[in-house]
Order: C-alpha cells, then sequence, then structure tokens
C-alpha cells in the first residue's frame, strides 16, 4: 500500500514536468510563428524561446505554488505550533492530490490524541495530588493529636493505628504509580522465567492471609499444576490484586472461587466473588486508572490496583474479562498465552 501511494506522487510529479515541458514546446513555437507571420519581426528563435519558457514557467511555478507548496507550509506552520504544545488545532486543505489529503488527516488524528494524552496527563497529576494529600492530611491531624492534647493509652494507640494505615496507604500509592510508570516507559527489564503459575497463586493467597481470615472469607480452589514461562514478578501483583479484590468487596464470612487450567496454547485464570457486584455503567471504568465503583471501601484503596493488572496482562500479551451484576459478584477472567523456551 506504501509502495502503491509512492508511485502515485512520483507518477503525479513526472506527469507535471512532462505537462510542462509540452505546454512550453508547444506554446513558444505558437508564439515565434505568430511573430514571424503577424509582425514580420525576425528574432532570433533563441532568444524568443528563452523569453517564452521564463513566462511559462513562472506561470506553472505559481500554480504548482499553489496546489503543492501553500498546503505544505500551512502543515509547517501548524507542526510549529505542535511543537510549541498546542494541540488543540485542526487543519483542513482543498488540495485535490491524495498524499497531501492523507498527511492532513493523519496530522489531525496525531494533534487529537496529544489533545487526549494532554487532558488524560493533567488528570492523572491532579488525582495523584488529591490521593497523596488526603492520607499525609490524616497523618498530620493524628499527630497533632497526639502531641498536644492529653489522652489515654487506648486513644494514643488507636490514633497511632491510624498514622500507621494511612502511612501504608501512602506507601503502598506511591509504589503503585512508580510501577504504572515503569510500565508505560517500558523500563522494567523483566525476562521470561519457567516457574509453577499455581503456587505462585497460593503464594498470593497466602500474602493475604490476613485479610480473608479478619473477614472469615472461604476459599473454593481448582487450579491444575502448570509450569509456565511468564513474567513472574510481574503477575504476583496481578493475582494479589484480583484476590484483595474478591476479599474486600465480597460479604463476611463469604466465598471466593478460585480456577486455573490451561487449554493448548492458553492459559485461563477464574476468580469470582458473591460481593455486592459491579453495575455495567461503572463495568466500562473499572480499568481506569484513580476509578473507585465503591465508594465506601474507598479508604482501603487508591483506584490504580485493577489498572496496573490491565497494564500487567497486556505486557504479557493477555487479556482479562470482567462479569458482573449488581447484587450478583463479580468475576474476572485472565487469558495467559503460552511461550515456548525460545521466546524468553
Amino acid at each position: 500500500m506504501k509502495r502503491r501511494r509512492k508511485l502515485g506522487i512520483q507518477l503525479y510529479f513526472i506527469f507535471l514536468v512532462l505537462l510542462v515541458l509540452a505546454i512550453t514546446i508547444i506554446t513558444t513555437g505558437m508564439i515565434v510563428f505568430l511573430f514571424d507571420k503577424i509582425f514580420e519581426i525576425i528574432l532570433p528563435g533563441f532568444i524568443v524561446a528563452a523569453i517564452m519558457s521564463v513566462t511559462i514557467s513562472l506561470i506553472i511555478t505559481a500554480h504548482l505554488n499553489r496546489r503543492l507548496l501553500s498546503p505544505i507550509a500551512k502543515l509547517s506552520k501548524s507542526m510549529e505550533l505542535i511543537a510549541d504544545g498546542k494541540f488543540d488545532i485542526h487543519i483542513e486543505t482543498k488540495s485535490k492530490i491524495g498524499e497531501i489529503r492523507r498527511i492532513y488527516n493523519n496530522f489531525n488524528i496525531m494533534a487529537r490524541e496529544l489533545r487526549s494524552t494532554e487532558v488524560l496527563q493533567n488528570d492523572f497529576i491532579s488525582n495523584v495530588s488529591h490521593e497523596i494529600k488526603t492520607p499525609i492530611s490524616a497523618i498530620e491531624g493524628y499527630a497533632m493529636l497526639l502531641q498536644y492534647s492529653n489522652l489515654s493509652d487506648d486513644e494514643e494507640n488507636e490514633y497511632l493505628c491510624k498514622i500507621l494505615f494511612n502511612t501504608h496507604r501512602l506507601s503502598e500509592l506511591v509504589g503503585n504509580i512508580l510501577l504504572l510508570s515503569k510500565l508505560d516507559n517500558q523500563t522494567i527489564q523483566n525476562q521470561r522465567v519457567s516457574y509453577r503459575l499455581d503456587e505462585q497463586v497460593r503464594k498470593a493467597l497466602l500474602m493475604l492471609e490476613q485479610k480473608w481470615t479478619e473477614k472469615e472469607t472461604e476459599f473454593d480452589v481448582d487450579m491444575e499444576k502448570i509450569v509456565y514461562l511468564g513474567h513472574e514478578s510481574l503477575l504476583l501483583h496481578v493475582w494479589t490484586n484480583l484476590i484483595d479484590n474478591a476479599v474486600k468487596f465480597g460479604p463476611k464470612g463469604g466465598l471466593v472461587k478460585i480456577r486455573l487450567k490451561r487449554f493448548d496454547n492458553i492459559i485461563r485464570f477464574e476468580i469470582e466473588d458473591n460481593g455486592s457486584g459491579i453495575s455495567e455503567e461503572d463495568a466500562k471504568h473499572i480499568f481506569d486508572r484513580f476509578y473507585q465503583s465503591d465508594s465506601s471501601h474507598k479508604d482501603e484503596g487508591n483506584g490504580l490496583g485493577l489498572a496496573l493488572v490491565k497494564r500487567i496482562i497486556d505486557i504479557c500479551g493477555g487479556n482479562i474479562e470482567l462479569k458482573s451484576s449488581k447484587g450478583l459478584g463479580s468475576k474476572f477472567t485472565v487469558y495467559l498465552p503460552v511461550y515456548d523456551e525460545d521466546q524468553k
């Protein structure tokens, strides 16, 4: 397709050159003939030809400038605006040349994408600022109470626990932001290694034992023994986030089902809870950064967990799906491709 476009514009210019030559020769010959016949002026043929050629060339050059150089100059000026960070720009052309129209169209797409990226970046900074400010304000408030108030031992212990809780929230938030940044900028050097995927999921369960013990959550686990070639440290984030959410949003004494199975070249991981579920509208944004569908658990997270999960699975070449209805629980399904040893 690209070769066809390249040939198209090359043929266009070849045609223009031949057309200029043909028009110049024919017009010059006619004018010389008319000068001889009408005015009976005898001038050296090359002088007349030179004058006519220059005149005709100037006329054709002006036409080409209007058709070719003018749209390019307009595009160049627009590129300068983009370079200055002015993305709110849209350009149009009346040119009939397909290549120029395609360049203009691609430029408008680029400007639109950059505009969207700028909005997302500004939203991200705003959300980060808010999420960081919340635990810091809480830590500051409880620290001031401890410093200036006459408190009982129980009250002091309560405030210290709240300071530790908000410190953990802040640490987790900063850690997630840094990891997302590294994933987005592809600065993580994480080669695929062979390891037991089912054992990694069990490890994630043990890491969260305190949480699901306090909530009396029960588990129904059925996993095949699977040796997987993948990004071990990154995928651990996936399982801990999904299990943590299933426990967090499930009822006390709830049930979480976990399934792990291999099908030829695909590995499927499923985790299902019997919690309050997610509405159809919330499900559309569930993987967006800083999006939290359940405000009642807002203090327990920062809205980056599932965004991290989605980004990691994308890097691993997999896919994640959500099936949920309000009041009927949620089911996340992760699909991971199977790699060979030579694909490390």
